[in-house]
């Protein structure tokens, strides 16, 4: 066996850690309010009950501090996705067994951080819905994401969650104005049903990322687990329709979550999440794709990974996640020249891309296993990067905020 010692560290440091009081088990949601009174708060979707989501002080990133912390209804939903755009957040309802509800999303108004306020409730729910796992809200608008929709009844159960968009100009009054699912997915489908995964590693064709930017408002760039990932023409949001795929899976296997584009560079980054213990379902890995051509995209290289035979013994996961995704919203850091990812218990790591076929690692930082994780390891969840060069990471368990410092 090849030993390791943590915490491990390059061109980052760790500046502080909060276990958000007892309650460190944080999604996938994390997003950055510049507060009307000129704090930056940051707010974080819990992975599962007892809490709803936390709200966190993080003007001094060397002493973050709760103000805020909520509960959920009850211990059959999770919050894990959030979004913040102004002083409006909108958190993601998904059920573990279709049927139940709250299923869907929340808006609430955040202008007092320590007092969110209810605003109104996308109800999501249905006999075949688990509602929204994963949502995007940066414009003030829409919402878009990946949830169970009562007018499509999946042939799979694994397949129930879709993309969709929610028009959420009037607040109070939220109203679904389009969807799209992976043809032959879905009872009444023309298509035939799409060849799976072997059944170790089938997850399901079902949306994930659903990410929009104001230098493309007519573009999702959506990644769809088993199924790819898609870049969609959404000029008309009533009827979104794919412009083109990428795939790797098979030979891979599936789960592809992230799709991210660099405009600037005529590039996409694509991750594919692990969700096997012990790197059972490695490689996964994050794919740079030239999409100078938006309708032909092509891999040209993948993030360079830490040894896989030193990290599969670390327990929990280890392989690619989250990446920061370049939010258009204040107080976000965005760069196309570096990423910064989350590979579970490999860590937060930061890749110097200016040469896109030879990317290289930068920085990073993998701390011992923090107090009262199940697995033994780290299990950064999601990453969050301010303008300050503040990198913000989330322990999946128990180990909750922690606050790092690039020195690149």
């Amino acid at each position: 066996m090849i030993k390791a010692h943590y915490p491990q560290q390059f061109n980052m440091r760790l500046l502080a850690q909060d276990d958000l009081g007892g309650f460190g088990g944080v999604g996938e949601g994390i997003a950055l309010q510049i507060a009307p009174d000129g704090r930056r708060i940051l707010w974080l979707a819990h992975e599962s009950a007892p809490k709803n989501f936390t709200g966190v002080d993080v003007s001094d990133p060397n002493k973050p501090r709760v103000i805020v912390q909520t509960d959920l209804p009850h211990a059959a939903v999770r919050s894990n996705s959030l979004e913040v755009s102004g002083n409006l957040m909108a958190v993601a309802y998904q059920v573990n067994k279709p049927g139940l509800a709250p299923a869907g999303f929340d808006l609430f108004d955040i202008s007092e951080p320590e007092r969110p306020r209810l605003l109104s409730h996308f109800d999501a729910s249905a006999p075949h819905s688990r509602g929204a796992h994963c949502l995007w809200f940066v414009d003030g608008q829409t919402v878009h994401m990946a949830c169970g929709d009562p007018d499509r009844v999946p042939r799979n159960p694994k397949d129930d969650q879709v993309y969709r968009i929610v028009d959420v100009s009037s607040p109070t009054r939220p109203r679904a104005v389009g969807a799209w699912h992976l043809p032959g997915t879905m009872e009444g489908d023309d298509a035939e049903p799409p060849k799976r995964l072997a059944p170790a590693f089938d997850s399901g064709f079902r949306a994930h990322n659903t990410n929009v930017f104001p230098q493309r408002p007519d573009r999702c760039y959506l990644g769809y687990l088993d199924a790819g990932a898609f870049i969609m023409d959404i000029s008309d949001p009533s009827n979104p329709r794919p412009v083109s795929r990428f795939m790797n899976s098979p030979p891979f296997k599936g789960f592809t979550h992230t799709a991210l584009p660099l405009f600037g560079r005529g590039l996409l980054v694509v991750s594919d999440e692990t969700v096997q213990d012990d790197a059972g379902d490695w490689p996964k890995l994050v794919w740079l794709v030239d999409m100078s051509d938006e309708s032909n995209l092509v891999s040209i290289s993948t993030l360079p990974m830490p040894p896989v035979d030193v990290y599969r013994q670390r327990g929990g996961r280890f392989g690619a996640h989250n990446v920061h995704e370049n939010p258009p919203v204040p107080g976000a850091w965005k760069s196309e020249d570096y990423l910064v990812c989350t590979f579970f218990n490999g860590g937060v790591r930061v890749y110097d891309i200016r040469d896109p076929y030879a990317p290289v690692e930068a920085a990073y930082f993998v701390p011992e296993a923090p107090a009262g994780s199940p697995v033994g390891s780290i299990q950064f969840n999601d990453v969050f990067v301010d303008d300050r060069g503040i990198v913000f990471a989330v322990d999946r368990h128990a180990g909750g905020l922690y606050t790092l410092e690039m020195t690149l």
